[in-house]
């Protein structure tokens, strides 16, 4: 299987469709929505309130609509590794590795603020990258930072992607005050018209505008099935971080630049969660699934003992099975 999608054929994409949906079956019958409270970013209300008129086919939409979702950020992830060269082979490695990791954990299948954001961070990956090569940066800077602003109001905690943003320019180029300023003017730009619009309607306060900033330490429930897919997750992230490193040679300056941006946003991605956290499961920590994904992509690709990644696939697949039919379910 994993030499199957080695291979940089069209045909592989129907592969991955299908595949998805057989590890994600119970998606199609357990899918509920984030819970909407007061502390809801603007955004995801409006589009949970939209999603919530379609009445009682609104269940079967949700799920529909969350694979949807998961399946195209898989071919995102898959087309930015291979646009930009992450890897010495043009394969469909990251997009089965992003459709597996997401199937281990049962809250990165339920409709969340977390799951639309992932499309934007993939989006600014992209753009991200082309800033090595470009003289011209003003209006791609300006769009990444209204990527991130327009994130926060889908889930207010994202704002502080605003720091990976500046590490990000700090690495990709030599420091301009202007160009950063730029960046903070394409963040706040959603800020501004969204404060015209509650002047407008006599509605304008720091509160209706501004979340507030909370971080708490929250230990979700542990178990058994946790640890288990917490080891799945982690082995393979940690070989294929050898195995790029042990590539770093071979790869150019420009590529090389990319994956400590992969590995910098990690970080953040393991600290939102943290922040404002309501919930005692895991749907925040979805946004960590993008660059574990690349760098399961690259243990599939790198490693010479060709029975390890076979190894690695179907335990992570008969997992996910056991944990479905077996285990406590994604109920």
């Amino acid at each position: 299987m994993i030499g199957l999608f080695k291979q940089k054929t069209p045909v592989n994409i129907l592969f991955v469709f299908i595949l998805g949906i057989l590890i994600k079956l119970p998606l199609f019958k357990n899918t509920v929505p984030a819970p909407v409270n007061e502390q809801s970013a603007l955004f995801y209300k409006e589009i949970i309130s939209f999603l919530n008129s379609f009445g009682s086919n609104s269940a079967n939409l949700y799920a529909g609509l969350t694979y949807l979702i998961l399946f195209t950020q898989a071919m995102q992830l898959n087309k930015l590794m291979n646009d930009h060269r992450m890897m010495q082979k043009m394969t469909f490695l990251p997009a089965i590795a992003y459709m597996v990791i997401t199937s281990m954990i049962p809250e990165w299948n339920f409709f969340s603020p977390i799951i639309l954001i992932n499309s934007l961070i993939l989006v600014v990956f992209s753009s991200l990258f082309k800033l090595y090569n470009q003289s011209n940066v003003k209006s791609n800077i300006f769009n990444i930072g209204l990527a991130i602003g327009l994130c926060s109001f889908i889930f207010f905690p994202s704002l502080i992607l605003v720091l990976w943003l500046l590490f990000a320019l700090m690495i990709m180029r030599t420091v301009r005050l202007n160009e950063w300023l730029i960046c903070l003017l394409g963040v706040t730009t959603p800020f501004y018209f969204y404060a015209a619009y509650l002047f407008l309607t006599n509605a304008l306060s720091l509160e209706s505008l501004f979340s507030s900033i909370q971080v708490s330490v929250t230990i979700p429930g542990r178990s058994l099935w946790l640890a288990i897919s917490s080891f799945l997750l982690v082995i393979p992230f940690l070989i294929g971080g050898y195995l790029v490193q042990d590539n770093l040679r071979k790869m150019l300056i420009q590529v090389r630049k990319n994956w400590s941006l992969v590995l910098i946003f990690l970080l953040f991605a393991l600290f939102i969660p943290f922040v404002n956290n309501e919930t005692s499961g895991f749907e925040n920590w979805i946004m960590a699934a993008i660059p574990f994904a690349a760098f399961h992509a690259c243990t599939y690709l790198y490693t010479t003992q060709r029975w390890l990644p076979a190894v690695i696939f179907w335990i992570s697949i008969l997992f996910i099975i056991t944990f479905q039919y077996a285990g406590p379910g994604w109920g």
